[in-house]
């Protein structure tokens, strides 16, 4: 099986939230299953690489394409993807890839990424490579379905090849003003664009992707239904209602080569299902380092996320408070974003000394300790596609308390507590009723430690691996 993954994310190398590990852990695993795989991305100078182990790629230097009017000159390097001997290509042009970070607002993002697009494509024709698919992600990589159906529709190397765009977020779309159409090589095609789109004077590229991929994907059943009503489809549900015969929900795996309390080197103690007494070292642990006192009987809270309105943190503002003013608890923050949630947090830990404690910014060794030293996890979020820190916590017994969204709804089962079966605590609203009464039943819930124990081993039992998820896309790819 050929296919060329295209994508403006793959951690390490470029990442800034799920979509880099998403992308990265299904490339390994297509990867360790014998498929022809060509992965395709920018060569930002803020790639995280080791640059002696970048390579040019020789018969792939000095290319040329039109974008804006003029020639665009690029070269395509060679690395690979780290872990593996996987091959990763990196289109270079330093004209539009030379930024501080990996998106940009100087007002040419649509120029980068329609060159990574077709960077892409000429570097299959040079190769000789007509993939069985063309698996994209996200709006960065959706106009290369109208490409292969315009620019380089005279190629019959790609008469065969099969578009899958996989949406990873559809709150961002890709939309620009309409005068770019000529730039992007589009003019001689505005037949083929959303002409509604153009009427109001702009140009999308998801919609683009919608409407002109063979199949979609996203990446959890339940976000695959809620982006098909007026409230998650962000303008776009009517046009993905009218291809919902061709869209799937394939839950993101984990790497657990990295997040799992076993063989985790970030922790203070490894621990697992069946010895389980590493958690309350790592509890002690964690509050020692971040200076919160260490009680017997009481829980952590943990959270660890972008600290922006998708994840809920609005919720938190009439709870928290409450909650530490009125039951013994401890919670422990790590993220920042939006102003008005870091300076919540701020305030959080000086009217609650010894309870609360907030870091701003992100450290990934600390992230694990969170996971490893904390009881329950809390992700209220408004909305999430897939989510991956929920699955670390189960990985990690840490009781996820969440939202039913998304892909919270589709990897955290309500815990019964007559029946000892679920694996974490859900609630339905977004109302800070809902997760007051979420909380008050995981407190409750965690004093019952013989309980508890139980619940700690349904969530640890859980297997959200990329053996496991990945085969679904493998299907996926067969049916194309």
């Amino acid at each position: 099986m050929k296919i060329c993954m295209i994508c403006s994310e793959l951690s390490p190398i470029a990442k800034t939230g799920g979509l880099g590990d998403a992308v990265a852990g299904l490339a390994r695993f297509l990867a360790d299953q014998g498929v022809d795989l060509r992965i395709f991305m920018p060569f930002y100078s803020a790639a995280r690489v080791d640059r002696q182990a970048v390579m040019p790629v020789e018969f792939l230097q000095g290319l040329r394409t039109e974008l804006a009017g003029r020639a665009v000159e690029y070269d395509v390097y060679t690395t690979a993807l780290p872990g593996t001997s996987q091959p990763i290509h990196l289109i270079h042009c330093p004209k539009l890839y030379a930024r501080r970070g990996i998106y940009d607002d100087r007002g040419d993002e649509h120029l980068r990424f329609a060159l990574l697009a077709r960077g892409a494509i000429e570097s299959c024709q040079r190769m000789g490579f007509g993939p069985d698919v063309f698996h994209l992600n996200d709006w960065h990589t959706a106009l290369v379905p109208i490409y292969l159906r315009s620019l380089y529709g005279w190629d019959k190397l790609f008469a065969g090849s099969r578009t899958l765009l996989t949406i990873h977020n559809l709150a961002f779309q890709g939309v620009f003003p309409a005068r770019e159409v000529a730039a992007l090589g589009l003019g001689p095609v505005r037949s083929l664009l959303h002409q509604d789109d153009l009427a109001r004077g702009r140009v999308s590229f998801m919609t683009s992707g919608i409407l002109h991929a063979d199949h979609l994907s996203t990446v959890s059943p339940t976000y695959a239904r809620e982006i098909l009503t007026p409230d998650h489809g962000f303008g776009l549900d009517p046009l993905l209602r009218a291809r919902a015969d061709h869209l799937a929900g394939i839950v993101n795996g984990v790497d657990y080569g990295e997040w799992d309390p076993a063989s985790d080197r970030l922790i203070a103690r490894p621990y697992s299902a069946s010895e389980l007494g590493g958690k309350e070292v790592n509890k002690k642990a964690l509050l020692e380092e971040v200076g919160l006192p260490y009680e017997t009987g009481v829980p952590v809270l943990g959270v660890v996320s972008r600290l922006t309105a998708q994840k809920g943190f609005d919720l938190l503002f009439g709870t928290i408070p409450e909650l530490l003013s009125r039951r013994k608890a401890r919670i422990v923050i790590l993220g920042n974003g939006e102003a008005r949630f870091e300076e919540f947090f701020l305030r959080l830990q000086s009217v609650f000394p010894g309870r609360a404690h907030f870091h701003r910014g992100f450290d990934n060794p600390l992230a694990h300790r969170i996971q490893a030293g904390s009881d329950m996890f809390l992700m209220p979020s408004r909305y999430e596609p897939c989510g991956l820190t929920q699955l670390y916590s189960l990985r990690y017994g840490t009781a996820p308390i969440v939202r039913r969204t998304g892909g919270l709804a589709d990897t955290v089962e309500l815990y019964d507590s007559a029946t000892g079966s679920g694996t974490g605590f859900v609630f339905d609203h977004f109302e800070p009723d809902a997760l007051r009464w979420a909380l008050d039943y995981a407190l409750d819930s965690y004093t019952d430690q013989t309980r508890w124990l139980g619940l700690m081993r349904n969530a640890m039992a859980q297997d959200f691996s990329w053996e496991r998820q990945g085969r679904h896309y493998l299907d996926l790819y067969r049916r194309l």
